[in-house]
């Protein structure tokens, strides 16, 4: 299935249709779902929720890999990072969520913006925003994560803003071998530089991660880029 653009996407188009038009949101929802040729919304999420790129990605991913979800800003990578974690939950497996950046009620919004239930993962799901999430911390954090979890942190470049923090390349290669190690999955959500031009060429790619410091990203197994709705899946 092809939609003109992700479903989170779609739903906050109907959330502003909504407003603006002053019409229930039910009403907007399907109005959306009319232009992607769906009789109503319900069929439309019931026909994405089969089969998601994030159900595509975990296929490829292995105990002990480390990935990249890179993106500019706005073009969903923290979403597509937390649709891996609910696809690995529905699994089974437990997903951790280290963030830099978000309130546990921010992730929770999330959560329901890519249609999950925050509910039904309570018992496999954790959020951690400590100020101090570094390599170490997230390492002692998981000492005990049974094999085949997946962790999201966000995002690569916070790592080492702390002058305390080890260097970004030291940090990277700990968490590669605990990776390894443990048989965990590490998602890093990335930055892409600025330089990126959409118009040159349609995602960005390695040479294209903001790098303030020096990283070998031959550390990272797999890559996830996305533009403007599209996802491009790469070895690294």
């Amino acid at each position: 299935m092809r939609l003109s653009a992700p479903v989170y996407q779609l739903k906050r188009r109907a959330r502003l249709l909504s407003r603006r038009e002053k019409v229930p949101l039910h009403e907007a929802l399907d109005r959306m779902a009319a232009k992607e040729g769906f009789a109503s919304w319900s069929l439309l999420a019931a026909k994405a929720a089969e089969a998601t790129p994030a159900d595509s990605l975990l296929e490829r991913l292995l105990p002990g890999d480390m990935v990249l979800v890179a993106a500019r800003p706005g073009q969903g990578k923290t979403l597509m990072s937390l649709e891996l974690a609910v696809a690995a939950m529905k699994q089974g497996n437990r997903a951790v969520f280290f963030t830099l950046e978000y309130m546990h009620a921010d992730i929770l919004n999330r959560f329901r913006d890519i249609g999950a239930d925050p509910a039904d993962f309570d018992h496999l799901f954790e959020f951690d925003n400590s100020y101090a999430i570094s390599a170490a911390y997230i390492i002692e954090a998981l000492r005990s994560a049974p094999r085949g979890t997946l962790a999201v942190i966000d995002y690569l470049q916070l790592l080492d803003q702390k002058r305390d923090n080890p260097e970004l390349m030291v940090q990277i290669r700990a968490l590669r071998s605990f990776a390894r190690e443990r048989g965990l999955v590490l998602v890093f959500i990335s930055q892409v530089d600025r330089a990126f031009d959409p118009a040159r060429k349609p995602f960005p790619d390695m040479g294209d991660i903001r790098l303030p410091n020096p990283l070998d990203l031959s550390l990272f197994d797999k890559a996830c880029f996305l533009n403007k709705g599209e996802i491009r899946f790469q070895a690294t």
